[in-house]
């Protein structure tokens, strides 16, 4: 059994026992999260969502993606600019699908 689910303005296919990172979840490792934005469960599709089915997830860890590099050049003007990002995100393990 899978589901469609959206967190954290993406959306991603799971399936009980799945590791996933994630946008940050508000949370520790350990903690128990639930997930109500299920878009799909095999083959039964919502409108824009499914009513009363749940995803259950265990925080793994919290942790930041590796260095995003951006860096902007206007040529034969002297202009350059660098700037570095490292996302926040949080990895869960998909517990059960529940509804």
């Amino acid at each position: 059994m899978f589901a469609v689910i959206r967190t954290g303005g993406k959306q991603y296919k799971v399936a009980s026992g799945d590791v996933i990172a994630v946008e940050k979840l508000a949370g520790n490792a350990g903690d128990k999260v639930e997930i109500n934005d299920v878009l799909m469960v095999d083959q039964k599709m919502g409108s824009p969502l499914l009513a009363g089915v749940k995803v259950l997830a265990e925080i793994v860890k919290q942790f930041r993606d590796d260095k995003v590099t951006i860096f902007k050049k206007r040529r034969r003007h002297n202009y350059r600019r660098k700037k570095g990002h490292r996302q926040y995100l949080t990895e869960i393990k998909i517990v059960d699908i529940k509804g």
